[in-house]
């Protein structure tokens, strides 16, 4: 079983940056498909974006193509969010987790706190 700490949160203003992380405990990190989903008050959590188990393929949600880019590092168990040209729209708590499959299989594990993202002037 992955355990996920996210991190990287904080209040940003319209058209600022952040870069989320997401630091996973046990071995199997590497075996997954892992994804950035994203629970705004009041909405269901929905994927922003994934990436296969070798980085090498990525998916993105509509609403963030162009603006986050999603990568990892295996060798530190860690998956980040790089989040460019923030709008109020994405204020939300961001959380990462394990893939079944990618681009968009359910998740696998446990949803750790999330780490609230605001964008706000």
């Amino acid at each position: 079983q992955v355990q996920l700490v996210e991190s990287g949160g904080d209040l940003v203003q319209p058209g600022g940056s952040l870069r989320l992380s997401c630091v996973a405990s046990g071995r199997t990190f590497s075996s997954y498909a892992m994804g950035w989903f994203r629970q705004a008050p009041g909405k269901e959590r929905d994927v922003v974006a994934t990436i296969t188990w070798n980085g090498r393929n990525t998916y993105y949600a509509d609403s963030v193509k162009g603006r986050f880019t999603i990568s990892r590092d295996n060798a530190k168990n860690t998956l980040y969010l790089q989040m460019n040209s923030l709008k109020p729209e994405d204020t939300a708590v961001y959380y990462c987790n394990a893939l079944v499959s990618w681009p968009t299989g359910r998740p696998v594990g446990s949803w750790g706190q999330g780490t609230q993202v605001t964008v706000s002037s």
